[in-house]
């Protein structure tokens, strides 16, 4: 064996035997795929060969991977300076970044808070509701308000907002502020919106309103919770008892936000605006970690009235180098389409992704913008189904009992078949399984 050999295998037994990756067991853990480096829409493994990656990285990675344009900001800021504490100073990259934003957000949006992860701006946001309310002298109101199936991130207010039962964090149950939970909107996108859909939440807001600071949702597409894509009219409902209970409305636009369901962000499909917005994830195009926290005037007024400030500060708060990829990461969906691409995956998608349909374990298949989702009746084998899409050329990373791509907006129609040639495929390998009795 040769040295370079001997090498990758001892840096793959560390790997294995030290590091611990996500949602995964590091006393008996998984084999995990090394990425030798990435270009375009392709993961280049250790072995030599590439993969489509059809999940852009959990989401963010909308220009691609090692994007010419981001590369050169990268540099040009790195000469300049990385990180510079926010404290009492201020720069260049957060002001036009800053500006840019305010450019594609609506209006009534008007203060933005910086942060380093999307479960941190859940955080703030959970945060501006609750001092927003002791400043009104309304400190009973400390309580949120969200549907089931909901996800919004691992740290431990996002915890309490993601749902109790069917969700990730339910051993830490004991430890969680406890909160409201009503069902999750049925109606869905494209069908008549049931008014049936809002009876549990007008009712619980009848009863508890005294209680509850804000709601919080992820508007039209429930992300990790399934990847359920629901009706409008139920955001529409929402901003009405908001404003009927007085309670503030929190949109976790975190994956949907930057173009993904075919609206620059998903609140726009049903023409409502929240009090505060979290986005992250493709704000930096996938490049670092940043997320923003955004709200209107009634907040910040209310949170600092009587001379008050918002208790938060992140060491990497406005991160000069974030903000600059940021800045480049939103020019580049300006200036390039970013809508004709996207709606032009979801007619892709639509016609193509169907075929699913035929197969005994799908339950359903489901578009939105750049978004395919193809529900099984049962959860998937993980360890199975890696191992036939990478044996297929294609990196797609199904949860519980969905198999779904969010693929780099600069994806071609080509590219976007092998990922369902590879769903189908799998799929089809697993009934033929099941049928055999195996």
């Amino acid at each position: 064996m040769s040295y370079i050999l001997i090498q990758r295998e001892l840096l793959n037994n560390i790997d294995k035997e030290h590091i611990w990756h996500p949602y995964s067991s590091v006393l008996n853990p998984r084999t995990n795929i090394k990425v030798d480096s990435a270009n375009g829409i392709y993961l280049n493994l250790e072995d030599g060969t590439s993969i489509i990656d059809g999940m852009s990285s959990w989401w963010s990675v909308i220009h691609g991977y090692n994007n010419e344009t981001i590369n050169s900001a990268i540099t040009e800021q790195i000469a300049k300076m990385s990180h510079v504490m926010f404290g009492g100073l201020t720069h260049e990259p957060v002001i036009a970044l800053t500006e840019k934003i305010l450019s594609i957000i609506d209006d009534e949006f008007k203060y933005i808070f910086y942060s380093d992860s999307g479960s941190v701006a859940v955080e703030i946001a959970m945060k501006m509701a609750l001092q927003y309310f002791s400043r009104e002298n309304s400190i009973s109101k400390n309580k949120f308000l969200t549907v089931k199936r909901g996800y919004h991130g691992d740290t431990f207010g996002a915890m309490s907002v993601c749902d109790p039962t069917t969700g990730m964090h339910s051993i830490f149950s004991s430890f969680l502020p406890q909160n409201y939970f009503v069902s999750e909107p049925k109606s869905k996108f494209d069908e008549a919106f049931d008014k049936d859909d809002l009876n549990e939440i007008t009712q619980l807001l009848e009863e508890k309103h005294e209680s509850i600071a804000a709601i919080i949702i992820e508007p039209i597409v429930q992300g990790a919770g399934g990847m359920r894509i629901y009706n409008k009219e139920y955001l529409v409902g929402l901003k009405e008892l908001s404003l009927k209970y007085n309670v503030l409305l929190i949109f976790d636009e975190i994956a949907t936000g930057f173009g993904r369901t075919g609206k620059m962000f998903a609140y726009e499909h049903a023409g409502v605006v929240p009090d505060i917005m979290c986005i992250g994830k493709a704000l930096t195009g996938g490049y670092m970690t940043m997320a923003a926290t955004i709200t209107n005037e009634k907040v910040a007024q209310g949170i600092e009235k009587d001379g008050n400030i918002l208790m938060h500060g992140p060491t990497f708060m406005a991160n000069p180098l974030a903000c600059k990829v940021a800045s480049t990461s939103i020019d580049l969906l300006l200036n390039n389409n970013w809508q004709d691409k996207v709606l032009g995956i979801e007619k892709y998608l639509k016609e193509n992704l169907t075929i699913c349909e035929k197969l005994e374990k799908v339950k359903e298949v489901r578009v939105i913008g750049a978004i395919g989702v193809v529900e099984l009746h049962k959860n998937v084998d993980m360890d199975f189904v890696t191992k036939e899409f990478v044996k297929r050329g294609v990196w797609i990373r199904p949860f519980m009992k969905t198999v779904y791509i969010m693929p780099p907006y600069i994806t071609k129609e080509d590219e976007l078949q092998k990922l369902i040639d590879a769903i189908y495929e799998t799929i089809q390998i697993m009934d033929l399984i099941k049928n055999m009795g195996v």
